[in-house]
């Protein structure tokens, strides 16, 4: 088709022209799309190694962490019986001390002293000198040597108890450590298989599109080409589908919002604010599959994309096509009415393989 603009000619688009460009836009985009995820992908390899070299390092932290632990619990089970053996020691020489003991405060102030004076001649006086000189010394080393013994033994108890709540702690650090670790590298693997699926979906809808990119080729070949409406499957445009009006969303997919009496309401599609009158468009080639009033929807446009895709367009004031028309990308299908809340907004859902689909995931984002 020609047309003549201001002295101009200018050649229109043919039906498989416009889709041949929307394809080759696409296909394009997909395989920047393939490539930055095969780029991001590298990236993540590379830190799930780091990932895993520091959580083999936790592991080993752990494992050192455990031996001291058994060796510093041997240690102490080794101190603590060496402490109960000076204990007994000290009970089974306690007897003939506490005897002396005994014997003197029944002698009173004098001690020793009343004892020597009990002998006969001065023979016995200086065996008994030397035998009470020679009993309190050894009274006295040994309740030195056993005071020290026991102090060096809860010092060596204590530094021992001090080590193992250090070790304890450091156990616990490491654990932790590597507890943190595992989910990291956990969420690593997820998005390491996410960006898999995401590369292999694209694969798969540029295989998708140059499947239709050979249709049209044989639809040019075989027919008239600016007649000829060529249909192509939706979903490699997931993420890429122009909006069908410009404006902020009132309601948002799935959003349970609260009705009369505390009933929920949960929304299968969106609702785009837009001024009362407003053309609404298809974002996607496909048939009308029905085109007339619905209650709750005002007047509902429903738009079939094969496959088992459709498109729906409802609070219209009225509708621009009819049931059984072939429609294009960016055709109108009627305009923006009033919603049931009052406001002026179109309602729009998009419902893959029959079930409702939240339509942001297939909009383009918004700048």
């Amino acid at each position: 088709m020609v047309l003549a603009i201001g002295g101009a000619t200018i050649a229109a688009q043919s039906p498989a022209d416009e889709a041949r460009t929307r394809v080759t836009a696409r296909i394009r985009a997909l395989q920047a799309e393939a490539d930055r995820l095969a780029a991001q992908a590298r990236t993540v390899f590379g830190d799930l190694r780091k990932l895993e070299l520091e959580r083999e390092i936790a592991r080993e932290h752990v494992t050192s962490a455990e031996a001291d632990l058994v060796r510093v619990a041997a240690t102490h089970a080794q101190s603590t019986a060496r402490l109960q053996a000076l204990e007994a020691t000290r009970l089974a020489q306690t007897p003939g001390v506490n005897e002396r003991l005994i014997e003197l405060s029944k002698r009173g102030r004098g001690g020793y002293v009343q004892l020597l004076l009990a002998a006969d001649d001065i023979r016995a006086f200086g065996r008994l000198s030397r035998g009470v000189a020679a009993v309190a010394e050894l009274d006295r080393v040994r309740l030195e040597t056993h005071r020290r013994t026991v102090a060096a033994e809860r010092a060596a108890l204590a530094a021992v108890d001090k080590e193992r709540l250090a070790v304890e702690a450091s156990q616990k650090e490491a654990r932790r450590t590597r507890a943190t670790l595992d989910t990291a590298v956990a969420a690593r693997n997820r998005l390491i298989d996410s960006l898999d699926q995401q590369r292999d979906l694209a694969a798969q809808y540029v295989s998708e599109l140059q499947t239709a990119q050979s249709q049209i080729e044989r639809t040019v070949a075989t027919a008239d080409a600016s007649s000829a409406l060529v249909a192509l499957p939706i979903g490699p445009f997931r993420g890429d589908l122009p909006w069908p009006v410009i404006g902020p969303i009132a309601a948002r997919f799935g959003r349970s919002a609260a009705g009369r009496f505390g009933t929920a309401i949960v929304r299968n599609g969106i609702e785009v604010t837009a001024a009362e009158g407003t053309g609404a468009r298809a974002v996607h080639e496909g048939k009308v599959a029905f085109a007339a009033p619905f209650a709750g929807f005002g007047i509902l446009v429903i738009i079939d994309h094969g496959g088992s895709a459709f498109t729906l367009y409802g609070h219209l004031s009225e509708a621009l096509v009819t049931e059984g028309a072939m429609v294009k990308a960016g055709d109108a299908v009627g305009n923006v009415g009033v919603a049931p809340a009052g406001e002026a907004a179109l309602y729009f859902e998009v419902r893959i393989d029959g079930r409702p689909a939240d339509p942001l995931q297939w909009l383009r984002r918004q700048r």
